[in-house]
């Protein structure tokens, strides 16, 4: 593929991308507007989040399940908070994509009970949680109740159980439409989308992970990501909370200096002891409770008001208000100091102003608010006391926090999905794509290496950084490595037929002295090669007769005569009988041969199986199936297979061909004998093996032969 092809290619793919990204968003914003207009109790708002998985994958899936809900937020802010729910059901909905495309109904049904339970369990749980334990109103709301009238299971779980309920309807409706849809749209348009592009293109799957316990770079590059997401997400959450929580708590302070001062700006100071004294005999003292009523009753936050004296000998309870749940101290009454007094005893007694404090006791979690009160010379005679309940602070930071961990685990799964996409793209997909061409790489063949270097430059990774930069050095060196491959292949094959020539051309040396054998190792060295492909063919010896063995065998046939070099003339070419003796000698060049490899063997230094085997072939060729061969006797499967080959060329070859001391036989009667012998002199697989090839025999045979043969 050219650079200008991925080029376009990459385009194409990047337009099919924002187009279906687009097309999903618009289905899911319609899908919303249109439940508003009918105004049915559903949502109606992943149609196209369902349809992107079918046609694409997680990238568009999740984009348009976040960024619906971004858009709706302008019309409703509380739907930015539900992006989570969102990109969970995007996720969800790849993993059933496949299986929607072809219409399995088992897996539709899983896919619907999937949806539902993130939209109806998971969405139920949070907006229980962004509404400050509340699930609000509407009809959901509604319906939990009539399902709790039937089957009491409290509040939180009818509710849970309403909205799982709904969902379930609203998801088997959006996922119908969303199958329904993708069945209709042209399969010209579909093949033009090209969702696999949307990955880094290669022609090749994926590497074989089966049975791997390594961590793939695919898994650690998403933890790093996800790691970093979750540290950065946690210090922006913990920073808002406490911001928030900050600000509120603030705002609860304000709220009561503001209280404690309208109270003292009421409040006659040059009365206190009077106050004290009488109660609520003095004159003006409703008044002033009556005031301290109405600023309790002014915020829903606000759970006391009072005034104190503070002493040496306790709190002197000027003004105090009765509660719901508290009876207040009556007027002159000196009562132990509580732990906020406690703590800022000297301040109160030099009559200072006193830090805002907060406390968590038997009357609840309260922020205590102390304004001086001084008289018309200047000096304090009480303090105002305002106490503000802080549970709804509870409240609104769970709220908050559901919100804000909503939102941010939205942009993260967001985030996520695009930062592994990128690895994926432009680190992960190349890299693999190399180690898949290496690992299926051979160069056994010519045919192997081509491949080889057609799989490496047909991935023409382009990713403009040092992963382009090992890929093309790697590629330089697959072709240098091919290219070394064939030169010292070529130099072997010149060296194996330069070391074959000498072979021959040793072996015909010492053939030549024998007058009568002719083209013997020639001949032989055929039969050989015929014997042993006829074996591999019907299967005889197959744990041995390998290719290379094969080769061994028949490039070392020519060598296993060459022992005669150490006998005589007069004795190769007597034309009559030889005496015991000269038998003897004659029998001599088996173990002599056996010497002459070993020297070979011993120069070269090395455990070679073409040696091995040519010393096989000198030492046994004359050994018998019965063991009444020489030079040692051996008998059966103990004499080596090549051996055993041999023994049947070598006969035959003599029983054909004119000596000094006999005429050749006719090939038939030839045959004859070594039918005959075999179980006896040769090994019976080796001789049927050889009669059935017969017509290959004949045919190399007849080379050379006289006509009266």
């Amino acid at each position: 593929m050219s650079s200008n092809m991925k080029s376009k290619s990459a385009w194409k793919s990047g337009a099919s991308l924002l187009g279906v990204i687009f097309f999903g968003v618009l289905l899911n914003i319609l899908g919303t507007r249109l439940n508003q207009m009918l105004g049915l109790p559903l949502y109606i708002d992943d149609i196209g989040t369902i349809l992107s998985a079918m046609l694409g994958g997680y990238i568009p899936c999740i984009t348009v399940g976040f960024f619906s809900n971004i858009i709706n937020s302008l019309s409703d802010s509380y739907s930015m908070y539900y992006c989570v729910i969102s990109v969970l059901i995007a996720v969800s909905a790849v993993a059933f994509a496949e299986k929607m495309r072809r219409i399995k109904i088992h897996a539709i049904l899983t896919a619907v009970l999937s949806f539902a339970f993130w939209g109806g369990i998971a969405g139920g749980l949070l907006t229980w949680l962004i509404n400050g334990l509340s699930f609000g109103e509407g009809y959901a709301v509604e319906m939990a109740e009539r399902i709790n009238r039937m089957v009491p299971m409290g509040y939180f779980l009818s509710n849970l159980l309403a909205s799982f309920l709904i969902d379930l309807v609203d998801k088997t409706l959006v996922t119908v439409i969303a199958v329904v849809l993708y069945k209709l749209l042209p399969l010209k348009l579909l093949d033009y989308i090209h969702t696999r592009n949307w990955y880094y293109i290669t022609i090749f799957e994926e590497p074989n992970r089966h049975n791997r316990k390594r961590i793939s770079l695919r898994i650690k590059t998403t933890l790093v990501v996800a790691l970093s997401l979750t540290l950065v997400a946690s210090a922006a959450i913990g920073i808002s909370i406490l911001q928030y929580h900050n600000s509120t708590v603030k705002e609860y302070e304000e709220n009561g200096r503001y209280a404690a001062e309208m109270i003292a700006e009421q409040l006659d100071a040059d009365r206190i002891d009077e106050y004290l004294e009488k109660g609520r005999a003095a004159d003006g003292y409703a008044d002033t409770e009556e005031l301290l009523s109405t600023v309790i009753n002014l915020s829903p936050d606000i759970k006391f008001a009072y005034i104190y004296r503070i002493a040496e000998d306790g709190t002197h309870v000027v003004f105090d208000i009765d509660t719901a749940d508290v009876k207040a101290d009556e007027p002159g009454a000196v009562i132990d100091y509580d732990s906020s007094i406690e703590k800022y005893r000297d301040l109160f007694f030099a009559g200072k102003e006193i830090p805002v404090d907060i406390t968590d006791d038997e009357y609840g979690w309260l922020l205590s608010v102390y304004k001086p009160v001084a008289d018309s010379v200047g000096k304090v005679q009480c303090y105002v006391g305002v106490d503000l309940e802080m549970n709804r602070l509870r409240s609104e930071e769970f709220a908050f926090l559901a919100r804000i961990i909503s939102l941010f685990l939205g942009f993260l799964l967001l985030i996520r999905t695009y930062a592994v996409w990128i690895a994926e793209k432009h680190i992960i997909k190349p890299i693999n794509s190399i180690a898949h061409v290496s690992r299926h790489s051979s160069y056994d063949t010519p045919d192997a290496r081509e491949k080889w270097i057609h799989m490496l430059d047909m991935l023409n990774i382009r990713t403009g950084d040092e992963i382009e930069t090992l890929y093309e050095e790697y590629k330089k060196a697959a072709h240098n490595t091919v290219r070394y491959i064939e030169e010292i292949q070529h130099k072997s094959e010149q060296l194996t037929k330069l070391q074959n020539g000498l072979i021959m051309v040793l072996a015909d040396m010492v053939e030549s002295r024998d007058q009568c054998t002719g083209d013997h190792v020639f001949k032989t060295a055929a039969y050989t090669e015929i014997i042993l492909r006829q074996m591999q063919k019907e299967g005889v010896y197959a744990d041995q007769l390998s290719e290379q063995f094969i080769s061994e065998v028949v490039n070392s046939a020519p060598l296993h005569d060459v022992g005669k070099i150490t006998v005589s003339d007069v004795i190769l070419n007597k034309p009559g009988r030889l005496t015991d003796e000269e038998f003897r000698i004659m029998q001599s060049h088996t173990t002599e041969g056996g010497k002459i490899i070993d020297k070979a063997i011993a120069v070269v230094d090395e455990d070679s199986g073409y040696l091995r085997e040519a010393k096989n072939l000198a030492m046994y060729h004359h050994e018998k199936w019965n063991g009444k061969g020489y030079p040692i006797g051996l008998s059966g499967e103990d004499i080596p297979l090549s051996a055993r080959v041999m023994a049947v060329a070598d006969v035959f070859d003599a029983l054909v061909s004119r000596r000094s001391y006999k005429e050749p036989f006719t090939i038939e009667k030839a045959l004859d004998i070594i039918r005959e012998e075999a179980g006896n002199h040769f090994d019976p697989y080796v001789v049927q093996a050889f009669l059935d090839a017969e017509d290959e025999v004949r045919r190399v045979a007849k080379l050379n032969m006289e006509p009266s043969v």
